[in-house]
C-alpha cells in the first residue's frame, strides 16, 4: 500500500513538472511573438536621385543642333555664302619682323611691300584692326611738337593715308614719304612709312572695313 501511493506521488510530481515546462515555454514564444507583432517594420529605401550626365546632354543638343542645321538649309547656305565672301575679301598681314606688308585674297598673297615700322618707345601696336580712314594728301600733326605739316611733296606723310587705329596719342596708318630711304627702318611713331608708289596701290586695293593684321 506505502509503495503505490509513493508510485502515485512520483508520476504527480512529474506530471506537474512537465506540465509547468509546457506553460514557461508557451509563455516564452507568446512573448516573442508578442516582440516581433510590435517591431515597427523598415521604411523602404527611397530611391536615391540619378545626377544628371553631362555628355548626355552635351549629346542631345549635338543633335538638337545638327537637327535645326539640316532642317533649314537656307541658313547652312548663308553661313557658306558669308565664308566665302570673306575668303574673297582683301585681307592686310603686316610682318614686324621683316618689315613688310603683304595683301591676301582668296589665301594667297597678291601683293608684298616693304615698310618702315616704329622706333623704341613708339612700336607699332600689334593686333587684329580694321581700316577706318582712308585720304588723299593727308595733313599731319606732330605727336610730341604739336607742329602741323600740310599737305605736298615735303608732307611726312606723303601723298597717301590709310589709318587703322586711333587713340589719344593719334592715328595709326600706312602712308607715304619723302625719303623713302627711310622705309625698312624702325623710324616711325608706330605708323607704317611706304615708298608713295607702293602706299598708292595699297590705297586702291582696301576699302573701309578692310581687316589688317599687325604681328611681331
Amino acid at each position: 500500500m506505502v509503495k503505490n501511493e509513493s508510485i502515485a506521488r512520483i508520476v504527480m510530481l512529474l506530471c506537474f513538472s512537465t506540465a509547468s515546462l509546457l506553460l514557461a515555454a508557451h509563455w516564452h514564444f507568446s512573448e516573442n511573438s508578442l516582440k516581433m507583432t510590435m517591431v515597427e517594420p523598415q521604411k523602404p529605401q527611397q530611391p536615391i536621385a540619378k545626377e544628371p550626365n553631362v555628355f548626355e546632354q552635351l549629346t542631345a543638343l549635338l543633335k538638337q543642333s545638327q537637327i535645326n542645321a539640316g532642317g533649314d538649309s537656307a541658313i547652312a547656305t548663308s553661313v557658306t555664302d558669308k565664308s566665302q565672301q570673306l575668303l574673297n575679301e582683301v585681307r592686310l598681314v603686316v610682318d614686324l619682323s621683316d618689315r613688310r606688308v603683304y595683301v591676301y585674297q582668296k589665301g594667297e598673297v597678291i601683293a608684298s611691300y616693304p615698310t618702315g615700322i616704329g622706333k623704341k618707345g613708339w612700336e607699332t601696336p600689334t593686333g587684329t584692326f580694321q581700316v577706318i580712314h582712308k585720304q588723299h594728301d593727308p595733313i599731319w600733326r606732330h605727336p610730341i611738337t604739336g607742329k602741323v605739316f600740310s599737305a605736298g611733296a615735303d608732307s611726312p606723310l606723303g601723298d597717301r593715308w590709310i589709318g587703322f587705329l586711333s587713340g589719344k596719342e593719334g592715328e595709326i596708318g600706312f602712308h607715304g614719304t619723302p625719303d623713302e630711304t627711310l622705309v625698312g627702318n624702325p623710324v616711325s611713331h608706330g605708323c607704317l612709312r611706304m615708298r608713295n608708289s607702293d602706299v598708292r596701290m595699297l590705297y586702291d586695293q582696301v576699302k573701309i572695313g578692310t581687316i589688317v593684321d599687325v604681328r611681331d
